[in-house]
């Protein structure tokens, strides 16, 4: 074969490696003790493994991070480094790095792309970030060390998991204001809303439970025994999905009757957890493995793992799915 048609070939297989990681998803791991981000290619719908594509080095020992909607950004904080970086998802590089004071930890973005929201772990506050304006950081009230953060669909709401006041912090977006204080278990770390935005579970990882929250009535109205040390939550269907750090497993229950599942082993001490848009997968960030583990959604087995880095935690959204046109 000529240089010209090697050439050719070699463009035709870029193109059609391109089309085929189409509707692809990607995980967007903070590997904190790392100082990176490590992206992993789902497999989309080509029945392809998890595999690692790329790290993007992030100062400062990253930890939480957010996709936004459209999948164009990932937000994630640095808590040594007090800064939000802003990575660009498709180049798959920090375009900007937004120095922040306290202890920046969990992160959320709102549905339209921004602001974006980060908790403030030693500052009870959460701040306010425009990432197109990011001189113009605002603050609102939050409970004792905030961790994880999230924002109903219809971005009106920001709800605080409070770890140290045992409780969730019902914000209003616009104002800043916090409107409602939900007591829950003990140390809530992670939260998760339901899509339509009705429920939000609480990890709390001092009472080894879950706190089911009806968001408008503004209470709990569930609570579920896990494994040790539960961190975060994850949905998909009718089932939770939650990650034990110190039983290195995975509880799932109905949400629905609120019962047991099943319980899934996966690597040593997991901690972020998230699940694919179709809800047949469900990927879990073990921070002691270095892995990103495949939990299969219906069989409740683990059925892939990669290797990703040093101290994989993906506290929040991690999941990119492809931008709209």
């Amino acid at each position: 074969m000529g240089l010209k048609a090697r050439g050719a070939a070699a463009a035709l297989a870029l193109f059609l490696g391109a089309v085929a990681s189409a509707g692809a998803e990607e995980a967007f791991v903070t590997n904190q003790p790392g100082n990176e981000v490590a992206v992993v290619d789902l497999g989309g719908t080509d029945g392809a493994p998890a595999r690692l594509v790329a790290r993007i080095p992030v100062p400062g020992q990253p930890a939480g991070v957010a996709v936004s909607q459209d999948g164009r950004r990932a937000f994630v904080t640095s808590p040594e480094g007090k800064a939000l970086s802003v990575i660009d998802t498709v180049a798959r590089k920090v375009i900007a790095s937004i120095p922040l004071t306290g202890g920046p930890l969990g992160v959320a973005v709102a549905p339209a792309g921004r602001p974006v929201y980060v908790a403030d772990w030693y500052g009870a506050r959460l701040l306010v970030v425009d990432p197109d304006r990011p001189e113009e950081i605002r603050m609102g009230p939050a409970g004792a060390s905030p961790s994880g953060l999230a924002v109903t669909p219809d971005g009106a709401f920001v709800l605080s998991a409070d770890r140290d006041d045992d409780t969730v912090s019902l914000i209003d977006a616009a104002r800043l204001e916090r409107v409602a204080v939900i007591p829950v278990g003990k140390r809530p770390f992670g939260i998760t809303l339901s899509t339509d935005g009705a429920r939000a579970y609480t990890a709390n990882v001092g009472s080894d439970d879950v706190s089911v929250i009806d968001v408008a009535a503004r209470a709990v109205v569930g609570t579920v025994k896990v494994g040790s040390r539960p961190y975060a939550v994850a949905l998909t269907g009718r089932l939770a999905f939650v990650t034990n750090q110190y039983a290195g497993t995975v509880s799932v229950f109905d949400v629905e009757t609120l019962e047991p599942r099943g319980l899934v082993h996966v690597g040593d001490y997991p901690e972020g957890i998230a699940a694919s848009a179709d809800g047949r997968h469900v990927y879990v960030a073990n921070w002691f493995d270095n892995t990103l583990s495949t939990i299969d959604a219906q069989t409740l087995k683990v059925v892939a793992s990669v290797a990703v880095g040093e101290g994989p935690r993906a506290f929040g959204a991690f999941i990119r799915r492809d931008p709209a046109p």
